[in-house]
């Protein structure tokens, strides 16, 4: 079995986790669902919806995104039709960057 990496995040990346966590945790509460039928729903275990309402970062970012889109929150704080906009927008500016980045090389000086 591989050994698991440490990873460590920044202050911001925990606080952002920490927010959205205590969102999902709030919506559920609120609309009177207990953990096993929302993980029911989004077909994740019901370890795995306790670790995304902890605010675990290394839960995967389309189970975490499921369970908010099942209890009506919305990501990115946009409606379906907004977010299909920003998203076609965002990928109309990704066809005129280049595909990819690469450091300028060094000229050789080779005049000796």
């Amino acid at each position: 079995m591989p050994k698991s990496i440490t990873r460590t995040y920044s202050r911001y990346s925990r606080d952002a986790s920490a927010l959205f966590a205590g969102l999902i945790r709030t919506a559920r509460i609120e609309r009177k669902l207990t953990v096993q039928e929302v993980a029911d729903r989004a077909g994740i275990s019901r370890g795995l919806l306790q670790r995304i309402e902890k605010g675990d970062l290394k839960c995967e970012i389309g189970a975490v995104f499921e369970v908010a889109t099942i209890l009506g929150i919305k990501l990115f704080g946009a409606d379906e039709s907004t977010l299909i906009k920003h998203l076609r927008r965002t990928e109309d500016k990704l066809m005129l960057l280049p595909k990819s980045v690469r450091k300028k090389t060094r000229a050789v000086r080779d005049d000796f």
